[in-house]
């Protein structure tokens, strides 16, 4: 199964910067109600995702919520760039399944490592199950 066909495509994906500020970050995170956001350099890069939990570090490091000091640091500064593993445009849907397994999605990239979008849980399921139909014959 070719993953670029149940992927979100990078357009339709919230993505944050590595030089946008922690409250730039915070405010996306709390707007769209995510967990986890892909990061991109300046080039449109993959270099990771930053979590609620990056974060929550971070205010518990400057002990303050307070915006003067959330502007003052970088999303680049306060991500883990180790979490949330991308896979290339070709992977396999075995090998993206394998890291759905350990991460909410699974952000996908080409050989540049330009994030192309992301594949979620839910894409993955839906795909699984409009395959074992179209199998038995249900549509």
């Amino acid at each position: 199964m070719n993953i670029a066909k149940i992927m979100i495509p990078k357009a339709c994906t919230v993505v944050l910067h590595e030089d946008n500020t922690v409250r730039q970050g915070l405010e996306t995170m709390c707007r769209n109600s995510y967990t986890a956001i892909p990061v991109l350099d300046e080039q449109g890069g993959y270099v990771g995702c930053v979590t609620e939990g990056d974060f929550l570090r971070h205010v518990l490091e400057v002990g303050s919520t307070e915006k003067k000091k959330l502007e003052q640091c970088r999303i680049g500064q306060i991500m883990r760039r180790d979490f949330c593993p991308a896979v290339s445009i070709r992977a396999t849907f075995q090998e993206v399944m394998a890291l759905a397994m350990e991460q909410n999605f699974v952000p996908v990239v080409d050989d540049r490592n330009a994030l192309c979008g992301i594949v979620t849980r839910r894409n993955l399921l839906g795909a699984v199950g409009k395959e074992r139909a179209q199998e038995v014959g249900v549509e």
